[in-house]
C-alpha cells in the first residue's frame, strides 16, 4: 500500500525559486502590472517554471504544505511567497535564521503531526543530516522542484515506511 505523507514542506532559495533572497535579489518587491515580480532594482525576480503547478497540485490533492527557510531576508521571503500567489497553499511557514530542526519542531507543535508523517524538499545536505536525527525525511534538490523530483519523493516516503513496517 502506498504511504503517504500528511505533509510536504518546501525550503525557498534554490529548491522553490533560484536564488538567495538574502544576497541575490534587493527587497522591496513589487508587482508590475503584467504580473511579472520586479525588486527594489526593478531587476525581474524568477522562480522555478513548474513550482506554481506543483504547489498546487498538492494543495488540490489535500497535502498539508509548509515552508521552512532559514534565510534572514524573512520579509522578502514572505513578500515573494504573496506577490507569486502562493500564500495560499502555505498552512504554516517556518521563515527565520537558524535549524531546521528548530523550524520542524514549530511545525509539528503547530499541527500535531508526527516528524514520520512529515516530507521535506531541501537544496542543502546538511539539512539532511540534521532532519534524519528527528525523524523528518528530506528529499535533495538539485535544480529546483518538479513534478518529477515531487514524484520521486513520494515513491521514497512510501519507501521508507515499507520498510519501517517489514522492521515491526
Amino acid at each position: 500500500m502506498f504511504k503517504k505523507p500528511k505533509l510536504i514542506a518546501f525550503d525557498l532559495d534554490y529548491t522553490l525559486w533560484p536564488f538567495w533572497v538574502d544576497t541575490h535579489v534587493d527587497p522591496p518587491f513589487r508587482k508590475l502590472k503584467d504580473g511579472q515580480v520586479v525588486d527594489a532594482r526593478s531587476k525581474r525576480v524568477h522562480y522555478y517554471k513548474e513550482v506554481p503547478n506543483v504547489l498546487e497540485k498538492l494543495h488540490n490533492e489535500g497535502y498539508i504544505l509548509a515552508a521552512a527557510s532559514r534565510t534572514g531576508e524573512v520579509d522578502g521571503a514572505n513578500q515573494l511567497l504573496k506577490l507569486f500567489d502562493w500564500d495560499k497553499y502555505f498552512t504554516y511557514k517556518e521563515i527565520y535564521p537558524g535549524s531546521k530542526v528548530t523550524h520542524f519542531q514549530r511545525i509539528k507543535a503547530k499541527c500535531g503531526l508526527d516528524f514520520s508523517e512529515m516530507l521535506f524538499f531541501d537544496d542543502e545536505y546538511r539539512n539532511k543530516r540534521d532532519l534524519d536525527t528527528i525523524g523528518v525525511l528530506m528529499i535533495l534538490v538539485e535544480n529546483g522542484v518538479t513534478q518529477e523530483v515531487i514524484r520521486k519523493g513520494l515513491e521514497e516516503f512510501s519507501a521508507r515506511n515499507e520498510r519501517k513496517q517489514l522492521q515491526k
